[in-house]
């Protein structure tokens, strides 16, 4: 929090206002944010004081408009897990983010709490999202559904009054805004970002995108609705809203390309959309989303297997090859070999749910529309948010470069070298 912020009165989950001391949350006095406990009152019952920013929606709406990125410092992140979770914080930490804000938590662990996990990670959610509870609260559900079948997801600490989230409402300079909470376990591992991209980690993040998919079909929930995000930036069908944000490209080289782009979507996508089977889509398959721990094969290398899954934000409906075009595009981000990168993926995918011809016919102008996403909306919230460039740009370094080669060689040329690969696995060969 900057100087001048002011703690004044206001409202969270439980809907009851506390009165403050004034000290910060490590209870010194100073600008910082004034937390304490009224007499009678639940923990969850917090005031705070937070100057709000501006940066780009992640939400439905296709307009850019103002979103408050949480600015929770340390201390402030430290008292709110011990109010409203129970929990006493040892350690903590902030981690990257792109539009809400997370810190890594270590507990001390109670005697008789042997097995409950003594890392966390504590998720505040940006002004915009935490405008969607509903949404929220069916991510949450989906994560525990996935664990509880086998896979390496987060489960949700719930409060000390049983929720799953709570509502911190934070009076800045302009205005009153809520921020939703929730304590995750901690997952361990290394961004696949960050390791060697062979090609059987490749099938496997492949593979993992089918499995997540063909779950997703069993999922069942009240609110399951709130996933059909008509008009989310982020959904894949949604490449043509891009238009709206080209200004953030200036008059470039790389405009024309993205223009030309989604002219070919609305040429060549939009018309098959009706053809291709739809599912719940996870979104946001990136890799460093992917977490991955390695082991020794037979022949003494290091074998990489996923030992983390994060970050349920950008799940919606969508379809089967919009998650594998997802999951091609940012597997050949940090790849010495990008264009290879897509057989490999793909194999894995149709492991467990092969594509339909015409999905398959899709699967080019999916990936150069996903690298349009994420490089337009990159440089539109750079512009709003200069102060987290660094991570909003991660895939802007070598995104444009990748995505240059693909229209290069051509859709015919690297459509041939995805599906020759992805043949490959059939003769038992992988190239």
């Amino acid at each position: 929090m900057g100087p001048g912020s002011r703690c004044v009165s206001a409202k969270c989950s439980s809907c009851c206002d506390l009165s403050l001391s004034g000290k910060t949350a490590a209870g010194g006095s100073g600008p910082g944010m004034g937390l304490g406990r009224a007499r009678g009152f639940p923990p969850s019952c917090l005031r705070v004081g937070l100057f709000s920013r501006d940066v780009m929606s992640h939400g439905d709406d296709q307009q850019p408009q103002a979103l408050a990125k949480p600015t929770f410092s340390d201390a402030q992140a430290s008292a709110l897990v011990e109010s409203l979770f129970g929990l006493k914080v040892s350690k903590i930490r902030p981690l990257p983010s792109y539009d809400d804000q997370n810190f890594h938590v270590c507990i001390s662990s109670a005697k008789d709490a042997a097995d409950e996990p003594t890392e966390y990670v504590l998720k505040i959610s940006n002004a915009e999202s935490s405008r969607s509870p509903e949404l929220i609260e069916v991510q949450s559900h989906v994560s525990m559904f996935l664990r509880a079948a086998g896979f390496p997801t987060a489960s949700v600490h719930p409060t000390a009054g049983g929720h799953l989230s709570s509502l911190v409402s934070v009076d800045g300079s302009s205005g009153v805004a809520g921020y939703l909470l929730r304590l995750l376990s901690y997952l361990p591992g290394t961004p696949v970002a960050e390791v060697p991209s062979s090609p059987q980690l490749l099938y496997e993040v492949g593979r993992l995108a089918g499995k997540l998919d063909e779950t997703l079909q069993k999922f069942r929930h009240p609110k399951v609705s709130h996933l059909r995000r008509e008009n989310f930036i982020w959904n894949l069908k949604n490449v043509p809203l891009l238009e709206k944000y080209l200004d953030a490209l200036g008059q470039s080289r790389k405009r024309e390309i993205v223009v030309q782009v989604i002219q070919l979507f609305k040429d060549e996508i939009l018309p098959k959309l009706c053809h291709f089977r739809e599912c719940v889509n996870h979104g946001d398959l990136n890799d460093h989303n992917i977490l991955v721990e390695p082991s020794k094969s037979a022949f003494g290398d290091a074998v990489y297997h996923v030992s983390g899954i994060l970050d349920f934000g950008d799940m919606s409906y969508g379809y089967y090859v919009f998650e594998v075009a997802i999951t091609i595009m940012y597997m050949m981000i940090e790849s010495e070999s990008p264009l290879h990168v897509g057989g490999h993926v793909l194999a894995g995918f149709e492991s467990v749910i092969p594509l339909t011809p015409v999905e398959r016919s899709a699967l080019f102008l999916l990936v150069c529309g996903r690298f349009c996403q994420s490089l337009v909306i990159a440089a539109h919230s750079c512009q709003l948010h200069p102060e987290n460039k660094d991570y909003l740009m991660i895939t802007a370094k070598t995104g444009w470069k990748r995505l240059q080669e693909m229209l290069d060689m051509g859709r015919k040329a690297v459509e041939e070298i995805w599906f020759e690969t992805a043949r490959s696995y059939d003769s038992g060969v992988s190239m």
